[in-house]
């Protein structure tokens, strides 16, 4: 009984932290300047409001997940739909609080982990929607990851900064190659900043996994909506922040298969 309240309050602690990591993808990309839209706050003010009306949003009408369910997925003031994405997002983080306890425990890194996979939600909506991933994510992950394994804590020290260089370069280069041969974007520097904060969690060793799980999930995604053939930019940041995921918390196990 204890603890199954314990893995609840977890759950919840979580879910909160998602309802937060909305404010960052609806607000953040418009208040760093990656997209043109009307002025939407910052991260603290003003407070939560219903972006069809702008009517703010009560204490009730922010429970996670159980608000949106309450309202049948529709503003309270005017009925417009809430995007799936709020319950989904604070779902995702509930749930990754729940395994970084499970795998760490009580301990240092289990919080670090729950960070990293937090800013890995963010990154991953942010990018769907926008196609963009933020420096002011993606530089300080790269810089907390660093910091964590210069003490060793998911990574040996070494290991964690040829993983950011590597993971940086790879990506760049490839960037810089597709677009002398086609003429165009293929992949951008969020992306190698991405991978980047990847390796520095992680380490070196498991950037080729995390690179083909990237790959293999993107190419899924691509044929589920029919743009296999289509010359419509996929944002591969989703991929990334999946396979990121997979690679910092089971890592071991992927590697004792490797």
């Amino acid at each position: 009984m204890a603890e199954s309240v314990l893995i609840a309050t977890v759950f919840l602690a979580g879910a909160a932290v998602g309802s937060f990591l909305n404010v960052v993808i609806f607000r953040g990309p418009a208040m760093w300047g990656l997209v043109e839209a009307p002025p939407r706050g910052d991260l603290v003010a003003p407070r939560s409001y219903c972006p069809a009306c702008k009517a703010p949003l009560g204490f009730w009408n922010l429970v996670p997940l159980a608000s949106y369910f309450l309202q049948r997925g529709r503003c309270a003031a005017c009925g417009a739909p809430i995007a799936v994405r709020y319950p989904l997002v604070e779902l995702l983080a509930g749930m990754t609080a729940i395994i970084a306890l499970l795998l760490f425990g009580w301990t240092l890194s289990a919080l670090l982990a729950a960070v990293f996979a937090m800013a890995l939600i963010a990154l991953a909506f942010i990018d769907f929607e926008t196609g963009y991933l933020p420096d002011a994510i993606t530089l300080p992950l790269i810089a907390f990851g660093l910091a964590a394994n210069a003490f060793g804590v998911f990574s040996p020290a070494a290991d964690a900064v040829i993983g950011a260089a590597a993971g940086f370069l790879v990506f760049w280069a490839i960037g810089a190659a597709y677009q002398r041969l086609r003429g165009r974007d293929g992949l951008g520097l969020g992306d190698a900043k991405l991978l980047a904060a990847i390796g520095a969690w992680t380490g070196w060793a498991l950037l080729p996994f995390v690179i083909v799980i990237a790959a293999a999930l993107t190419l899924a995604f691509a044929a589920l909506r029919g743009l296999a053939r289509s010359d419509e930019a996929l944002p591969f940041g989703p991929g990334l922040c999946a396979a990121g995921f997979m690679a910092l918390f089971f890592g071991e196990a992927i590697l004792s298969v490797l």
